[in-house]
């Protein structure tokens, strides 16, 4: 059990690492509001060029976030929403941990001397 823990953690980590960029955080949010997309409609009205959306949709890939298919000339890219979801599960063990660090200080603190 505790190796299938440190794996999941493992693959958040990726997660985190990915989202920790700026752009990639933005076409995450693309493809999560406007669904499937190809690289011509994620790079339309930016100046970010195919190249450079291509690279940051591999990591996104290696991290679990999307997905490509091809479709004709072009590739569509999807969310893939489960690597999300575990890294919230992730983040909300972390919060309850916090939580209850804070409350065992608090009565620590609180306790009559």
């Amino acid at each position: 059990m505790r190796r299938d823990r440190v794996a999941a953690l493992a693959a958040s980590a990726l997660v985190f690492a990915a989202l920790g960029d700026a752009q990639r955080l933005r076409i995450v949010s693309r493809l999560c509001h406007d669904g499937p997309l190809s690289i011509a409609r994620l790079t339309e009205g930016t100046k970010v060029t195919r190249q450079a959306v291509t690279k940051h949709l591999r990591v996104l890939e290696a991290a679990g976030l999307a997905r490509g298919e091809r479709s004709g000339r072009e590739t569509v890219w999807t969310l893939e929403p489960r690597s999300l979801d575990a890294a919230r599960e992730h983040l909300a063990l972390i919060s309850r941990q916090w939580d209850e660090a804070i409350e065992r200080l608090r009565a620590f603190v609180e306790e009559p001397s």
